[in-house]
């Protein structure tokens, strides 16, 4: 691994949900591919790259910066599914899968915030 975030479970986890995200949002309605689709898809990926981004040759005052950018996409993933819900276009077991993924990557992520915090 040539990369300090490739090592990080955090943005393993939020690889994943980017993932689950792709795929199931790939069952949406063609209508929703520029709107709903597009808006869960990039919000996911943000979570990711955001880390990474904050993660390589950063101060950790930088890389909490980058970490709260992903707290905030992981959040707009968590609205994003429920409009998906009100739309009817979510299964219930496809929203508790995001669901339960995107609060674990909450907690993994205040928790990896809290560290940085200490150690500076």
């Amino acid at each position: 691994m040539a990369f300090k975030f490739e090592k990080l479970r955090v943005w393993q986890k939020a690889l994943e949900l980017s993932t689950l995200v792709h795929n199931i949002t790939r069952e949406f309605p063609k209508e929703e591919l520029f709107i709903l689709t597009s808006q869960i898809k990039r919000a996911a990926d943000s979570i990711n790259l955001n880390i990474a981004e904050g993660s390589t040759g950063q101060s950790n005052k930088e890389f909490i910066k980058f970490l709260r950018y992903s707290l905030r996409s992981n959040i707009e993933v968590v609205s994003c599914i429920f409009i998906a819900r009100e739309r009817k276009i979510i299964s219930k077991e496809n929203f508790n899968k995001i669901y339960e993924m995107s609060e674990e990557i909450l907690a993994m992520i205040t928790a990896l915030i809290k560290k940085l915090d200490n150690e500076q």
